[in-house]
């Protein structure tokens, strides 16, 4: 018969340090969501032509294009370029998105599941 208030067959470890530690976890990767949140990041494509600059929201918050880059008879390059300075800034956020959420998860080796 199992104690009151216990889990059949034992916990491994103590319950209330591995909240503390979960809770501690929470307050870390929030704060280092924020972080990221603040971060910009800038790309550029064309050698320069266009440049995005986008926060870790993935908000664009500037779009610069050269002067030679806008020609009216070859619209599609400047599309071309702008898609492809966007894709670039997108990967540089999840790059360090990922970076970051590697590192938080590679300490839960502590856990039991």
């Amino acid at each position: 018969m199992a104690k009151r208030g216990g889990f059949p067959g034992g916990m491994p470890g103590n319950m209330n340090n591995l909240m503390k530690q979960a809770q501690r976890m929470q307050r870390q990767m929030e704060e280092q969501a924020k972080a990221l949140e603040e971060k910009s990041y800038t790309a550029q494509s064309g050698g320069g032509a266009v440049s995005i600059t986008m926060n870790g929201k993935k908000e664009v918050q500037e779009l610069v294009l050269t002067p030679e880059v806008v020609d009216p008879d070859d619209i599609e390059m400047l599309q071309d370029l702008i898609v492809a300075a966007v894709n670039e800034v997108i990967r540089q956020v999840e790059e360090d998105a990922n970076a970051m959420m590697g590192k938080m998860t590679s300490g839960m080796g502590g856990f039991p599941f």
